[in-house]
């Protein structure tokens, strides 16, 4: 089972090492993580995704809360939440290749960040689907480099916003 936790934290050093420890030290399993300053920059949002079973995933949450600089945690819910991700793909290209690239690029809405001689890079933003389905288009050609974010996510509406001040 997959959940997906949105964290505020204090924008602080440590924060980032007390929260991975914490999912190391029980032998949580972080499959995805990304943080970043939000609209107030005493504070960071923490996007986490974990794999586990009720208890465990429970059990997070729980743990967490314990933290001092955890200062809100949210459950992301699938159709209750926006979730992106960004894959940049460089893809070894000669000439002949550009314009079949391209063009699986337009399908995808995706954006060629990069030209060189031999190689293009495409970067493209979306869930997880969209993503996978591009690289395994791309794996026809030669996948030189590929860097993926981690999740990111938000949920829908402005109903459970919390402020702090």
């Amino acid at each position: 089972m997959r959940r997906v936790f949105s964290l505020i934290v204090d924008n602080s050093v440590g924060v980032l090492s007390r929260v991975s420890g914490l999912f190391s030290r029980r032998g949580y399993n972080i499959d995805s993580l990304t943080v970043g300053q939000t609209s107030d920059p005493q504070f960071s949002r923490m996007t986490v995704v974990s794999i586990g079973d009720e208890d465990t995933l429970d059990q997070i949450v729980k743990q967490l809360r314990k933290l001092e600089d955890v200062k809100d945690i949210k459950v992301l819910e699938e159709g209750k939440s926006v979730f992106r991700e960004i894959i940049m793909i460089k893809v070894k290209a000669n000439a002949s290749q550009r314009q079949d690239i391209t063009a699986l690029c337009e399908i995808f809405r995706a954006t060629i960040v990069d030209v060189a001689r031999d190689c293009l890079t495409v970067m493209l933003t979306g869930d997880n689907s969209k993503l996978e389905a591009l690289s395994n288009l791309l794996s026809d050609y030669e996948i030189l480099e590929l860097a993926r974010t981690g999740l990111t996510a938000l949920s829908r509406g402005s109903e459970d916003v919390v402020l702090f001040n």
